[in-house]
């Protein structure tokens, strides 16, 4: 028997989890469980990561790029489920210092991120993302390009 959809609150308290856990630079192990295997695709504004190899790359090279980290989810919109699948429109207000060397200080940049994430249901019946899609950036005045 299949299991209900999620409410539009679980789902949006799921994706402030991720953001949290991206946040905190957590272990990449502990983000397995918000991710499907194989199948994921996350298409960044610095390319597109294919399962679980490349989303390690990415994860390395932003974790040690970007530090004071705040994600503030704006807005979830959660289409319609279908086979256990949905949609969603997330809004993230994204802010970060970068520190490029040899610059003597680090920069602050701030994004409001838009994207469209398909998530699935995994195999206890938790959320799981399988494709993951950074839409647009729009800087916030005052910060400094990607």
């Amino acid at each position: 028997m299949a299991r209900p959809a999620p409410s539009d609150r679980t789902v949006e308290e799921w994706v402030a989890g991720w953001y949290r856990a991206l946040d905190r630079h957590d272990d990449i192990e502990t983000l397995w469980d918000h991710l499907t295997g194989d199948d994921l695709t996350m298409v960044f504004p610095e390319g597109t990561s294919r399962g679980h190899g490349d989303f390690r790359k990415w994860y390395e090279t932003v974790t040690n790029r970007f530090f004071d980290e705040q994600h503030t989810v704006t807005s979830v919109e959660v289409g319609p489920w279908h086979d256990g699948a949905a949609t969603l429109k997330v809004v993230v207000n994204w802010q970060a210092r970068i520190w490029d060397p040899p610059a003597a200080r680090s920069e602050w940049i701030g994004f409001d991120a838009y994207q469209t994430w398909e998530v699935v249901a995994g195999p206890a019946g938790d959320l799981r993302i399988r494709n993951y899609v950074v839409d647009r950036l729009e800087p916030m005045p005052g910060s400094r390009p990607l």
